[in-house]
């Protein structure tokens, strides 16, 4: 029987009204026709800004996963998690936009959040992805080392600038960052841009944190490699450690233009290999510190557990885990009632411009195996529980 089983504990902020509504949200997540028919329409009408859309997903989607339009409307959710001992990570949920305006808009933002936190230990970790700063197409270039016509370099200058101002603005505050991982086409560029990031910012203690997807064949050697490089160049490694978000996609395009595929073949492949990825950090605590970003029992139990054979508080600085806003609550509040580091990603923005995130994240839920079946039964769990 899980450890993450308590559902009074998981649920004791929600109402039974707000129960019944998550589970019927997860009831239709659950379904991958009527989700992916779903997405679609609602990306069409909010996008053609037709009337009473956005209240509807206000009320729904919205409410379960964001915690509000601005960060002053989202710090309500901020502090409820905090009375509860979990923190939270401005998401700034703003996707599917490539113009050099919506960069800088983004980054303008994304300072604001760390000016906006600073000196609060409800936010501990600042974060953005490297396609809010730049277009992919120019990350996939820089990183096959393709030869960039004049216009290109100046804007690789400015998505590099975009990168040290949030990064240095971390470092003069102390605030944590992590960059996200995003497609493995454009990765290496993101991966050196964070390496050097780490070099310049994390001479003391890790400020920069990149994101590492085990779902990907070659990450531990990667991790390895730059390992090596931070002990010969003297810095701090931070990384966030999740299994993946893009596998559908992935194999899709390898298929397409004839390339190996990236994706571990096999969820045991997986799996194994973020459990090897637990071992590296464990094994290397002195200099890496990593965020376990996972909705896996099995995964969260085995960091517990490693960590106390180890002799590792629960509470050391180098180890955080974290959840995503609106799911996995029985993980997140077991483990802060436990003395943990934990954080859950909290979107916020704009209605209409963060439907594309909640619908990618519909489609996510609706892949992950087991995943909805477990929110749904939890929910029932606890609304049984109530009610007796």
């Amino acid at each position: 029987m899980s450890i993450f089983n308590d559902t009074k504990v998981a649920f004791a902020d929600k109402s039974d009204a707000q129960l019944r509504k998550a589970y019927w949200m997860f009831k239709m997540i659950e379904q991958p026709t009527l989700t992916s028919l779903g997405t679609s329409i609602l990306n069409f009408t909010v996008h053609n800004n037709f009337p009473f859309v956005k209240s509807v997903v206000k009320t729904t989607l919205f409410e379960q996963f964001c915690g509000g339009e601005t960060r002053e409307e989202s710090m309500k959710a901020v502090k409820q998690l905090f009375k509860r001992g979990v923190g939270s990570i401005f998401d700034y949920s703003i996707e599917g936009k490539e113009d050099e305006e919506t960069f800088d808009s983004v980054c303008q933002e994304i300072k604001d959040i760390i000016k906006f936190s600073v000196g609060n230990p409800a936010i501990p970790f600042i974060v953005f992805k490297p396609t809010a700063f730049g277009r992919i197409d120019l990350y996939e270039a820089v990183g096959k080392g393709s030869e960039l016509t004049s216009s290109q370099k100046e804007e690789w200058m400015r998505v590099v600038k975009r990168f040290d101002e949030v990064c240095k603005l971390c470092h003069e505050h102390s605030k944590k960052v992590m960059v996200d991982a995003e497609e493995t086409w454009m990765q290496d560029a993101a991966d050196r841009l964070c390496e050097e990031m780490m070099e310049k910012y994390n001479r003391e203690k890790p400020i920069v944190w990149n994101t590492i997807q085990m779902y990907r064949t070659g990450r531990l050697e990667y991790m390895e490699q730059n390992l090596q490089r931070a002990k010969e160049r003297n810095y701090f490694i931070g990384y966030k450690i999740v299994r993946g978000a893009y596998m559908e996609k992935e194999r899709a395009r390898a298929l397409e233009k004839g390339y190996d595929d990236p994706i571990q073949p096999t969820k045991e492949a997986s799996d194994k290999n973020y459990n090897a990825g637990i071992d590296f950090v464990m094994q290397n605590l002195q200099k890496v510190s990593a965020f376990f970003g996972t909705h896996n029992e099995v995964s969260s139990e085995l960091v517990m557990d490693k960590m106390k054979n180890k002799g590792i508080e629960n509470n050391h600085s180098n180890i955080y885990f974290g959840q995503l806003y609106g799911m996995s609550d029985n993980i997140s509040f077991y483990l802060s009632d436990k003395g943990y580091n934990v954080a859950k990603y909290l979107p916020y923005g704009p209605v209409k411009d963060v439907v594309p995130y909640l619908t990618r994240r519909a489609r996510e839920n609706t892949s992950v195996a087991g995943q909805t079946g477990r929110e749904l039964g939890l929910i029932k769990k606890e609304l049984d529980r109530r009610n007796k």
